[in-house]
C-alpha cells in the first residue's frame, strides 16, 4: 500500500512536511478528530484459512469503510483514535499544552497526534531555538506499538528531530489515563516540569555541540561514520555514497547552518546530516513522516547525536 497522508490539520505556519490544512488557532479535541479525518473506530475480525480452518490471528479494519488495515495477534486490543486524542485532554485543560497536528498515513494504518508544550523554547545559540512537543503515534496494522515521547522542532528550519530521553520520564508519560480519571493539576504540572527538564537537558547537549568548532577533515569523517563507510578507502566507496557525502558537506555550508553562533560547529554538522536525512533521503513528505515518527528515524537520529558528541568531546 502506498504511503499517503489523508486528512490532517496543522496549527500555524505550514509544517516542515508541507502537508495539511492550516489553522490559526489550536483546535479542541473534538474539532481535531474531525479535521484530522480520524473520526472512525477500529474493529477486529476473526480469520480462517481458505478451507475454513480458524486461525488465532485477527484482522483489524475500519468500521466506517470496512477496509482491512492489518493482521494482529489474538491478544491485540486497538487504541481507538478518540482515546489517543483523549490522552492529551488533562494537559490541554490545564493549559500545559495545545494540539498542533494530527492525521493518518496509509489510509488509516498509522495515526499520530502532536501537541506543543506551552513552555519557552530552548535557545541553542544566537537566534537558533528548539520548540517542545509531545508526540503520540500508533499503528492500527500491528506493525508498531503505541509510542508517546518528546520531539524538539528546530524553529529555524522547522525540522522535526527525535531526542533521546531517560526511561523514567518516558514511563511517566506512558501512564494510562482513563476517561473518568481525575488528574490533579499539580500532578499534570509535575509531569510537564519533568518533560521540560528533559528538554533542557537535551538542549544543553545541543549547546555543547554549538560551542565546539569542527576541525578540518573531521566533518567528512563524521559523515562517513554515520554512513558506515569510515573503514573503506576512497576507491571502495560507491559513487552514490560519495554523492551523499558531498551533499551533506554542502548542507553544512548552506544557509540554514550559517547562523551566528552556529556556523562551523558540531551543531551545524549534526543538523546538516539531519537535513539530508529528512529532506533528501526521505524524498516524499509521506516517507519522512513515516520514517521519523513510525520507523527507524528515531534510532538514526540518536546515533547521529551521539557520534557528533563524541567528535566534539575530542576537540
Amino acid at each position: 500500500m502506498s504511503h499517503c497522508v489523508e486528512n490532517m490539520f496543522a496549527v500555524g505556519a505550514t509544517p516542515w512536511h508541507g502537508l495539511g490544512e492550516g489553522l490559526e488557532e489550536a483546535p479542541t479535541i473534538s474539532e481535531a478528530i474531525e479535521l484530522s479525518g480520524l473520526n472512525w473506530e477500529v474493529g477486529l475480525k476473526d480469520l480462517q484459512t481458505v478451507d475454513g480452518i480458524p486461525v488465532p490471528n485477527r484482522a483489524t479494519f475500519r468500521k466506517d469503510t470496512g477496509a482491512v488495515l492489518g493482521v494482529v495477534g489474538p491478544r491485540y486490543v486497538p487504541l481507538q483514535n478518540s482515546d489517543a486524542f483523549d490522552w492529551f485532554q488533562p494537559f490541554i485543560e490545564s493549559g500545559e499544552c495545545e494540539l498542533h497536528t494530527g492525521g493518518s498515513l496509509c489510509e488509516g494504518e498509522k495515526v499520530w497526534v502532536l501537541a506543543k508544550i506551552n513552555r519557552d523554547n530552548s535557545v541553542i545559540a544566537g537566534d537558533d531555538e528548539v520548540a517542545k512537543f509531545v508526540l503520540l503515534s500508533n499503528s492500527h496494522n500491528g506493525t508498531t506499538a503505541i509510542r508517546v515521547g518528546f520531539t524538539p522542532i528546530r524553529v529555524v528550519c522547522a525540522n522535526t528531530m527525535a531526542a533521546a530521553h531517560s526511561s523514567a520520564a518516558s514511563k511517566l508519560l506512558r501512564v494510562r489515563h482513563t476517561r473518568n480519571a481525575a488528574i490533579a493539576l499539580d500532578n499534570i504540572r509535575d509531569i510537564m516540569d519533568t518533560v521540560n527538564a528533559e528538554f533542557e537537558a537535551t538542549a544543553e547537549q545541543y549547546r555543547f555541540l554549538a560551542s565546539k568548532q569542527v576541525h578540518r577533515g573531521d566533518l567528512e569523517k563524521y559523515v562517513k561514520v554515520l554512513l558506515g563507510v569510515d573503514k573503506k578507502t576512497p576507491d571502495e566507496i560507491k559513487t552514490r555514497t560519495q554523492n551523499i557525502i558531498s551533499d551533506i558537506l554542502a548542507r553544512f555550508h548552506g544557509p540554514r547552518q550559517r547562523m551566528p553562533g552556529i556556523e562551523g560547529t558540531w551543531w551545524a554538522a549534526y543538523n546538516a546530516y539531519n537535513e539530508y536525512r529528512n529532506y533528501e533521503k526521505s524524498r516524499s513528505a509521506n516517507n519522512r513522516m513515516d520514517s521519523l515518527w513510525f520507523g527507524t528515524g528515531v534510532n538514526d537520529n540518536a546515533n547521529a547525536l551521539q557520534v557528533a558528541t563524541d567528535f566534539a568531546n575530542a576537540v
